[in-house]
């Protein structure tokens, strides 16, 4: 029931489709446009790990196929995909198992070699085949093993540290009596084809040789000569007898013991050899056995002996002479190395005895001196490199407990399972909690070393150990860190990442793919823990909160650095999501601090629709399109896709006008009939790259300009659209300014106190093969052009403005002007001087009462200087009322520049008294205000 099939979590196929239209891709640098995606067979589960590879700039990436092979093996493979011009290529079986395990083992049924591929050091890679199993007599035991191949894809080494030899790797010659005397033959025939039919005959356990004498001894077939069961049965069967009057048993035990457990006929260095001598009679060199028995111990050959009666018992002959002699060959006790059968019928009463005590030899452990509780231990099932060693997982070790392994050049350390005890009590021993699932390590701030290991069933909530170990494999556990939710699978994954660089390791992220979200579906999360002397949780980074089921947090990867602002970024993969598409999701670093807000998130469908599964493994570590930027590469179902980083570049902007300011005075072109101020701005683009590597030379902009945005009236028109808006398409190159002339025009306006706002607006337009612009960039740029003032240089204007009124009538309160019935109106002579410099807007304001009506203004202006000068002036009209009095308000904004007097005459009708009511029976009066300078007083008119 341990023996887990997928490292990880294996992924259902049971979860509907959703229903609604998730986002597909929220981008920054991540080229979701050009995907290379490569496909391999899906039933080898090709796409289940990738890893980027280099070899001297053959750039390639390694796909693991760890059901590769027929159905009935699956013994796995690695795939070799070549990263060209082309957007997509074929893969290559690299025949990793021939190459690099065919040496340690032909039997590589159902190893799943691929399942794991890791960068070594400080070349090459690791591939694991977590499932590759020895055969020791009936049982398998998925010890698991790991090839180290260099970057040419050669074995440089396997790495197979729990393996153990079994009990059964032996070395047995079988020296048989074929004399004269021996009769039936078949009967011996059929002995040996029973012997051997229990025999587990292959390289890793048990090889068979036959050495047949009786006056002369002759190797029937030697140890190496035959691989299987079946070979040596069938050979048995063509058997002949020898024949001959003399039996030389000693001459053959010696013959048997210095050639047939030679090197040259097959004998394995640490097997154990057995002999085993079947004889129907006493030997003519008896006085021999004593020197070939001797030469028999000196090479640690068991012996077991066989007598058989036959030939006595036919002959009533007395076989206690010849029962001595067997007894004085077989290896002591006798009762566990002596038989004796009555003939030769007999002898197949014998084979499962035999084959038990032969079975019950304690074999030679070889790789290790440790007893069965590695041998379901699945080496490279979780593996991470460091630089002095590998750091194995050893998931299945202890009953499944989990453990964990270390192989250096300094040897290797194996922590008991009572270095553990204090976070893996010995009363819970037994529940598989998985230790070493996923193994890691960090860098803490003092610079040790702490290894890191998950053990994601402990209490079926999880843990995470973080711990020191020494090399006679004593553990220091330094913090414990527990799941909170049953069954969400906490610390399948973990990942530690050095944010800024500094070698300290800022961040550890855990994993719990199978953490169920709203609606009981398997969302997943990723806790968050900052190293603050011991690692703090900070939070969690979740998928997009939707009710399905993603596994979040399934594969874990640390970016060196996507955005190219210096800090270590995070990949996390989603396979579940959309329906089992899947999708990754990018994180930026910052500081310290993984930013809780994913900045990309790419899903699957969005590069393609066949997709399945995208993101249960990814890796981000070299360049491989050869743009010196980082690329990701993410494994899916029967697919593996590769993803290039765009460029990140900056836009400065820049404005110029010529002349500087607007001189409306002064008019220097025609534009649409009308006589205008011409301008000129000259808009300059300077784009600089933040990126590493070779980039793209140029790239175009769309750039829009607009004049006066803000203003509902227009100012000012560009000339080419004559509107306030106009396009235009910018290349720029990196590193280089590019200037581009937007000329405009300005009609006469009565604003002219606020400047004319320019902005421009660009975005980069969306090439397959352009960069991206910087985050947080500003796409807009702004200035603002002022009006020509002639102010002197300051350009501060200074007026004096003077106003001076009278009307046409006149009076005071104690000689009041009666106006008689036929008088209806009232004019009133308004003279405004300016003195000093220009006036602009200057406003003109009238305040009088009830009893007047306004009829109408006129404005005459008189020019002083010599020199001709230009004026506008419009006016509005606004009322007012109070409770005692309406007034009417105008008020005249105009432009009066030096030594101009302007003149207004305005003409009021009278009321008739009789028309008003009693309260406003008055005098009609006047006031005036003068903005900016100057106000008046009123002027009393009486009846």
């Amino acid at each position: 029931p341990h023996n887990l099939p997928f490292p990880h979590i294996p992924l259902s196929s049971h979860i509907p489709l959703s229903h609604h239209n998730p986002r597909l891709c929220e981008c920054f640098n991540i080229d979701v446009k050009r995907p290379r995606i490569y496909t391999g067979p899906e039933e080898a589960l090709f796409g289940f790990s990738v890893l980027q590879h280099d070899n001297a700039g053959d750039k390639s990436m390694l796909v693991g196929a760890p059901w590769d092979g027929p159905s009935n093996t699956r013994r796995g493979d690695v795939y070799k995909c070549i990263v060209g011009e082309e957007r997509s290529s074929n893969c290559t079986k690299t025949n990793l198992g021939e190459s690099t395990l065919q040496n340690v083992s032909r039997n590589l049924k159902n190893s799943h070699l691929g399942m794991t591929l890791s960068p070594d050091s400080p070349d090459g890679f690791l591939a694991c085949a977590p499932l590759w199993s020895q055969e020791c007599g009936t049982s398998v035991f998925s010890t698991g093993i790991c090839a180290s191949v260099s970057d040419e894809l050669e074995s440089r080494e396997t790495i197979a540290p729990t393996a153990q030899r079994c009990a059964t790797y032996m070395d047995i010659v079988i020296v048989l009596d074929g004399s004269n005397s021996i009769y039936p033959w078949y009967e011996v025939q059929n002995f040996l084809s029973n012997i051997l039919s229990k025999f587990h005959i292959s390289p890793e356990q048990m090889q068979v040789g036959v050495l047949q004498y009786g006056e002369v001894a002759v190797h029937e077939w030697s140890l190496r000569d035959y691989q299987t069961t079946q070979e040596v049965v069938e050979a048995a069967k063509n058997i002949s007898r020898q024949e001959g009057r003399e039996t030389r048993t000693a001459y053959a035990i010696h013959m048997g013991c210095t050639e047939a457990f030679s090197p040259e006929r097959g004998a394995r260095e640490g097997a154990t050899k057995v002999m085993i001598v079947v004889t129907d009679g006493e030997s003519h060199d008896g006085e021999e056995l004593p020197d070939a028995l001797e030469e028999c111990e000196k090479r640690n050959i068991t012996r077991y002996a066989i007598a058989v009666l036959g030939h006595y018992i036919r002959r009533q002959q007395d076989p206690e002479t010849f029962i001595s002699e067997i007894k004085y060959i077989a290896s002591d006790p006798d009762d566990k190395y002596f038989f004796n059968v009555t003939d030769e019928a007999a002898l197949n009463d014998i084979v499962d005895a035999l084959g038990d005590r032969i079975f019950t030899l304690e074999g030679t452990l070889g790789y290790n001196e440790s007893s069965f509780k590695f041998e379901m231990s699945q080496i490279g099932f979780s593996t991470h490199v460091l630089d002095d060693g590998i750091l194995f997982g050893m998931v299945g070790a202890y009953d499944w407990d989990g453990g964990v392994l270390k192989e250096g050049a300094e040897g290797r350390i194996m922590p008991t399972r009572e270095a553990f005890e204090s976070e893996f009590p010995q009363e819970l021993k037994n529940h598989a909690a998985y230790l070493g699932y996923t193994v890691s390590s960090v860098i803490v701030g003092d610079w040790r070393r702490l290894y890191v290991a998950g053990a994601p069933r402990f209490k079926h909530k999880g843990k995470v150990i973080l711990f020191e170990l020494s090399d006679n494999g004593d553990v220091n556990i330094a913090q414990a860190l527990n799941g909170e939710q049953i069954g969400s699978y906490y610390g399948s994954e973990v990942c530690g990442l050095d944010v800024d660089q500094d070698g300290i390791t800022d961040v550890l992220l855990v994993a719990a793919p199978m953490y169920l979200g709203p609606g009981n579906k398997e969302a997943g999360r990723v806790y968050i823990y900052s190293l603050s002397g011991v690692f703090v949780s900070n939070g969690t980074l979740k998928a997009e909160d939707r009710f399905q089921d993603a596994r979040f947090g399934y594969a874990l990867a640390s970016a060196p650095d996507l955005n190219h602002d210096g800090y270590t970024d995070l990949l996390v993969g989603a396979p579940l999501e959309d329906g089992h598409n899947g999708a990754i999701y990018v994180y930026h670093g910052q500081g310290i601090h993984i930013i809780h807000n994913y900045k990309q998130r790419i899903a699957g469908s969005s590069l393609s629709p066949s997709l399945q599964y995208f993101g249960r493994s990814v890796s981000a570590r070299l360049d491989l399109d050869g743009d010196g930027l980082l690329d990701l590469a993410v494994g899916a179902q029967g697919s593996a896709v590769l993803l290039s980083s765009r460029s990140i570049v900056q836009i400065n902007m820049s404005l110029s006008f010529q002349p500087h300011s607007i001189n409306v005075i002064q008019k220097t072109c025609q534009r649409g009939g009308r006589e205008s101020a011409c301008l000129n701005a000259t808009a300059c683009f300077l784009a600089l790259s933040r990126s590493p590597g070779t980039l793209s030379s140029s790239f175009d902009l769309s750039v829009v300009a607009m004049l006066d945005e803000r203003k509902l009236t227009a100012r000012a028109l560009f000339d080419d659209s004559n509107q306030r808006q106009t396009q235009l398409g910018v290349r720029v190159h990196t590193g280089q300014t590019v200037c581009h002339n937007l000329p405009f025009h300005v009609f006469d306006t009565a604003d002219y106190i606020r400047p004319i706002s320019f902005s421009l607006r660009f975005k980069i337009n969306d090439t397959e093969s352009g960069p991206v612009l910087d985050e947080g960039w500003p796409t807009t740029f702004k200035r603002s052009i002022a009006f020509f003032k002639d102010c002197g240089e300051d350009d501060v204007c200074v007026t004096d403005l003077v106003l001076q009124a009278h009307m046409d009538i006149s009076g005071t309160r104690q000689q009041p002007y009666v106006i008689r019935s036929p008088r209806r109106r009232l004019a009133v002579e308004v003279q405004l001087q300016n003195r000093l410099e220009n006036a602009y807007n200057t406003s003109l304001t009238l305040h009088y009462s009830r009893n007047l009506h306004f009829s109408s203004l006129s404005i005459r202006v008189r020019n002083t200087h010599h020199t001709p000068h230009t004026h506008t002036h419009t006016h509005t009209h606004t009322h007012t009322h109070t409770h005692t009095t309406h007034t009417h308000t105008h008020t005249l904004h105009t432009n009066t520049h030096t030594l101009h007097n302007m003149n207004l005459t305005i003409l009021f009708r009278l009321l008739p008294l009789l028309s008003l009511p009693p309260s406003l029976s008055m005098s009609p009066s006047l006031s005036f205000s003068l903005s900016p300078s100057l106000s008046l007083g009123g002027y009393p008119v009486e009846n």
